[in-house]
């Protein structure tokens, strides 16, 4: 079954998350997974694509938008569905993935901001009503 993990951020600040996303892709990546970087929207995963390519100066993540590439190691995308099976899903989103069953291991950043925490209690519960055991994680 797929493991959910809420990672739960410290402050409120929009930019941690993606920080953070970024940090767990080049770990999920360095352990040989491949890995979605599921966003909200267009423009997220264009900034995410630009923080990507500036992230770590002395380590270069593979990476790459759905529509250029939905093979590469790190992939960014929204609704599309993985093209690689039993990776990492790291959501930015704030819905949950219709294709969560297709990942071995599913990571939801939450950080301190109101409207995200109440979007983020009620994804933690819907996992549970669908079967899953999500554990919470304080970063």
């Amino acid at each position: 079954m797929t493991r959910i993990e809420f990672y739960v951020l410290p402050d409120s600040e929009q930019a941690g998350r993606a920080r953070a996303a970024c940090q767990l892709a080049s770990k999920g990546w360095q352990h040989g997974l491949s890995v979605f970087i599921r966003c909200q929207d267009d423009q997220q995963c264009n900034e995410l694509d630009e923080l990507l390519w500036t992230f770590r100066a002395e380590r270069f993540i593979p990476h790459e938008l759905h529509g250029v590439d939905p093979l590469a190691p790190v992939v960014i995308g929204t609704e599309q569905p993985p093209a690689s099976v039993q990776g990492l899903l790291i959501n930015l989103s704030t819905t949950l993935s219709p294709h969560t069953d297709q990942f071995s291991r599913v990571i939801e950043i939450v950080n301190q901001q109101p409207e995200l925490l109440t979007v983020c209690r009620d994804n933690f519960r819907l996992y549970r009503q669908r079967g899953y055991d999500p554990k919470r994680v304080e970063l």
